[in-house]
């Protein structure tokens, strides 16, 4: 009787793991929605719009953009909290929405450190410091003079309050000892298109997203914010270069799917994100506009995420950065 009674048990826990969904497994069956909570033109836009296209490819399935702009990012992130975990909806946040957020308002309408999990990193985007043609600065330094010249009387376009443009601008003001107006925008679309109207005269903007202004000569790069030159524009000197010795400030975009996605439908991802960016032409692509891909693990990314939260709310409070 013992015998049969363990037999039976057996059976059904063998059973019950054979139908154990694997949802992975024809991953994915339907289209799939990359949320980007900025509006089109900015640079978690345009990189969202390269590994969107590859994807669909390697999927064989439609992966649509969907652009909920708002609330420095808020809006598009809260959507994609509150979707449901299955994988099907995918966000592609960046520096300001996962690391920088948190710290900068007082109340989020998702738990930023349970809602997401982390997927992949996508590309590393240094910044552009970039300024209309009609200013007359050719450089960095000329910038600093002219603007000490004329106090308050210019100002700068950001991507929004307490986004990354806006944290490096802000660095960059306390250590020149200038003093530049911000002009917050719902994303970089807008930021970037009142700076080549001469709205304004300064902004610091990705250059993913810049790189077809500054080939065209609608924008004028004086310096990039990362520790080395980049590559699609390697006359441009790093402000690090004399300037400001030691300035380092660069964003990020990377993959987040509603926490509690199944594992395997992550690491699936995560692996398809890693042989995506490993292509040449999709490296090409992104070097070409001045990112840097690099794909990393879910684990990888978590940390990421983590480390630059530390570092971004010891800025917003010792430089006492709040929501204008």
């Amino acid at each position: 009787m013992l015998t049969q009674k363990l037999a039976f048990t057996l059976a059904i826990t063998l059973g019950a793991l054979a139908h154990t969904p694997a949802f992975a497994q024809g991953f994915p069956s339907r289209p799939v929605t990359l949320v980007v909570p900025f509006p089109p033109g900015g640079g978690t836009d345009t990189g969202a719009r390269v590994i969107a296209e590859q994807l669909g490819k390697r999927w064989g399935q439609p992966v649509i953009v969907e652009n909920k702009g708002g609330a420095a990012g808020q809006i598009g992130a809260d959507y994609v909290a509150k979707s449901k975990a299955d994988g099907y909806t995918l966000l592609l946040g960046n520096i300001g929405t996962q690391a920088i957020n948190p710290s900068l308002y007082a109340k989020l309408p998702y738990d930023a450190d349970k809602a997401f999990a982390p997927v992949s990193l996508v590309a590393e985007l240094p910044l552009a410091m970039m300024v209309n043609p009609a200013v007359p600065a050719k450089t960095a330094a000329e910038f600093i003079a002219l603007s000490k010249s004329k106090p308050g009387q210019m100002s700068y376009s950001s991507s929004g309050a307490g986004s990354a443009p806006h944290l490096a601008a802000e660095i960059f003001k306390d250590q020149t000892g200038t003093f530049v107006l911000h002009v917050p925008y719902r994303g970089g679309g807008p930021a970037i298109a009142d700076l080549l109207a001469g709205h304004v005269q300064l902004s610091f903007m990705t250059v993913l997203e810049a790189s077809g202004h500054i080939k065209a000569g609608k924008l004028r790069a004086l310096a990039v914010t990362g520790d080395k030159r980049v590559t699609a524009f390697p006359d441009v000197p790093t402000l690090a270069e004399g300037v400001i010795p030691g300035f380092n400030a660069i964003s990020w975009i990377g993959l987040l799917a509603p926490a509690g996605t199944p594992q395997d439908v992550v690491d699936k991802i995560a692996t398809d994100i890693r042989a995506v960016l490993a292509d040449d032409a999709v490296k090409a692509r992104f070097v070409a506009l001045g990112g840097v891909p690099r794909a990393t693990t879910p684990q990888e990314f978590g940390k990421l995420i983590a480390d630059d939260k530390a570092r971004y709310a010891l800025i917003i409070r010792s430089r006492k950065i709040t929501v204008e």
